[in-house]
């Protein structure tokens, strides 16, 4: 099976789910046998259609403009037994760099109107290769991607054209460590999708199952943890890219969201045998108490205080986000007075391995 998988993501450097995706699924493909070229659109200069009809006139099957789409990728398209459109979900359909691809692939139909089961559609000119969509969204919910799919079976559904169809919602959280194990099984889903596709041209239920899964059947967690991040990018004037080249967490803005972020960053490992009760006690323009009680390698935060801690911090609020997401340096705080510990001081040594990003 010859592949041809393009990749409309305007984005590279490992910053693009949707190349993230895709690879796993070439992968896939080529442990199958496949023969594959994948494609980064946003490398290749391709030029709308201007409508002009000369590909079905002048020079039937050929394109007027003499740019990559003409010379190098439709040549390839009309060779491959099957084409991955690899998309973001933009304003919940295709990208315009997609679209603009598939809207040159005009050449491939003839300009007369054959009627079949009452419905008019163009002939074609030569058979038409197979088609896989894959998108990525950021949004949670599986429903985001009905606009495309509608297009999508109504484009290349009708001739027997479409294989399959791979969404993945809440893509952008894949790259978190948070989510770091289901991440890693949905694109070993994907990836044994593109066996499926290259051995039996379609994606069986329990692989899609896997694809789509939920990251966290908390959907309010996923909010809070997006809110946070965004309000990290605006406060700081970051891009998501700059965010993550610098290493920053989202800084938390109550104790709600701080007992979330710091269970998230616990890290087991760093705990080891570690059985403590860590108590917190907020000041300033966020007042507030809880607690962490860690054993047997985990961690549950508890709103309010403790009936018995093993190490008691007194802080204002803003100072320690600012420890917690490295603006501020927590022994330098400490020296300076600026917060109070009391209990086991080890315990607060000890935090920097309990606690990760």
């Amino acid at each position: 099976m010859r592949v041809l998988a393009l990749n409309s993501s305007p984005r590279g450097g490992g910053q693009s789910k949707t190349e993230l995706m895709l690879k796993s699924l070439v992968q896939g493909m080529h442990e199958a046998g496949a023969e594959i070229e994948v494609v980064d659109l946003r490398k290749k200069r391709i030029k709308n259609c201007i409508g002009c009809f000369t590909c079905w006139t002048k020079t039937p099957g050929v394109c007027i403009h003499q740019d990559d789409m003409t010379k190098e990728l439709f040549p390839k398209f009309l060779e491959s037994d099957l084409v991955v459109y690899a998309t973001p979900l933009y304003h919940f359909t295709l990208n315009a760099t997609m679209k603009a691809f598939i809207e040159r692939t005009l050449p491939i139909l003839q300009p007369f109107f054959p009627q079949a089961s009452g419905e008019t559609r163009h002939p074609l000119r030569r058979e038409f290769p197979k088609a896989v969509f894959l998108s990525v969204a950021g949004f949670p919910e599986m429903s985001v991607f009905d606009q495309l799919s509608s297009w999508v079976h109504f484009t290349f559904g009708d001739r027997g054209i479409l294989v399959a169809e791979i969404y993945r919602p809440a893509a952008e959280a894949m790259a978190g460590s948070f989510f770091k194990d289901k991440a890693q099984d949905i694109l070993d889903g994907t990836r044994q999708a593109g066996r499926e596709i290259v051995g039996s041209l379609k994606v069986s239920k329990e692989t899609l199952a896997r694809i789509v899964q939920d990251l966290t059947e908390d959907k309010e967690l996923f909010g809070k943890i997006g809110n946070l991040f965004w309000k990290t990018c605006v406060a700081e004037g970051i891009t998501p890219k700059e965010f993550d080249e610098r290493g920053f967490i989202p800084r938390p803005d109550s104790v709600e969201t701080f007992m979330t972020i710091l269970s998230l960053g616990f890290n087991p490992d760093g705990a080891g045998e570690t059985r403590a009760v860590l108590q917190f006690n907020f000041s300033g323009e966020v007042e507030g108490a809880c607690h962490f009680r860690i054993e047997n390698r985990q961690i549950k935060a508890v709103s309010g205080p403790a009936e018995k801690s093993d190490l008691t911090i007194d802080t204002p609020f803003d100072l320690w986000m600012d420890i917690v997401t490295g603006k501020a340096d927590g022994q330098q705080m400490f020296m300076a007075q600026e917060y109070k510990v009391s209990g086991d001081l080890s315990l607060l040594i000890g935090m920097s391995k309990m606690f990760g990003k």
